[in-house]
């Protein structure tokens, strides 16, 4: 039996030792700030990321380089026979669409996954991929199993500040300084392809309740099958939150869906660039039950 290695980018929110305690593979994400490249939970940390966004650095993503990816790659197949990629997905950006090039020179033993996935739910496609290959799937099935189900996710995510939204031009400094006045916290949808407008609420206790009657409507409607077989899973992301914030968010999460287990994670770097601090998410995912 082939030794599949399973890796992804650090977009899924896996850290470092996260990844050598579930034996798979990380690459960490690039990011240019303060006029040089820094990798995500290699040289940059959340903590460290935060303070440098507080101070209005210019801050932004990067893909990773033709070279650092196939040297991962090289690493990894030292040890193993195959590897099952993850990156985050294609419609957030083009290194999806690089790593798939760049396989095309490994003679199938790179299965690069178009999986459509980010953050939490990118985590749990890591997941059942590493499952799928203790069991001993053959990599291009695992990729054709992630990929078939790829679209299975959702996420809303509340906005804490429009200041970042404006910095990307995703809101005129006009709607920024209007939606400030009046408390605007848009949630925002990730829904496959890419991050989308939701829904404009005032102040966080109408975004949450937001984002709690849009996932269950997903769970209800569109989710229900896989809802009621179980293999629906329920995740909350933030970005430098309080514990207190987040504890809450949690409980109220947990009241609406009692029938779920709930976990919490930092929502990936990459996002956090684009919506800036005290933003919180609510996911779901489809898991694999090959």
């Amino acid at each position: 039996m082939a030794r599949t290695a399973i890796a992804t980018d650090s977009n899924s929110g896996i850290t470092q030792s996260q990844a050598k305690e579930l034996g798979v593979f990380v690459l960490p994400m690039p990011f240019f700030m303060r006029g040089k490249i820094q990798f995500e939970d290699i040289d940059l940390t959340q903590e460290q990321f935060y303070e440098i966004l507080a101070e209005d650095a210019a801050v932004s993503t990067s893909q990773p380089s033709p070279g650092d990816l196939m040297d991962f790659w090289n690493k990894i197949l030292e040890e193993y026979d195959d590897i099952v990629y993850i990156p985050m997905s294609s419609g957030l950006s083009t290194s999806c669409d690089t790593a798939t090039v760049l396989s095309e020179d490994y003679e199938g033993k790179v299965q690069v996954v178009n999986n459509q996935r980010i953050s939490v739910t990118q985590q749990q496609s890591v997941l059942d991929a590493k499952k799928m290959a203790n069991r001993g799937v053959a990599a291009k099935d695992i990729k054709a199993i992630l990929e078939e189900d790829a679209l299975d996710a959702s996420i809303y995510i509340m906005v804490d500040t429009l200041k970042y939204l404006k910095k990307g031009g995703r809101v005129t400094p006009a709607a920024a300084m209007i939606g400030t006045v009046l408390n605007i916290k848009p949630v925002l949808t990730i829904q496959g392809e890419k991050l989308d407008a939701f829904e404009k609420a005032r102040g966080v206790k109408q975004a949450k309740k937001a984002m709690i009657k849009a996932m269950k409507k997903d769970m209800d409607k569109r989710f229900a099958k896989e809802r009621a077989a179980g293999i629906m899973g329920l995740h909350i992301a933030y970005t430098a939150n309080d514990k207190e914030v987040i504890d809450g968010w949690i409980v109220e999460v947990k009241e609406a869906f009692p029938d779920f287990e709930v976990d919490a994670h930092p929502l990936s770097l990459s996002v956090a660039c684009h919506i800036g601090p005290g933003s919180l998410a609510l996911a779901c995912c489809k898991k694999i039950t090959v």
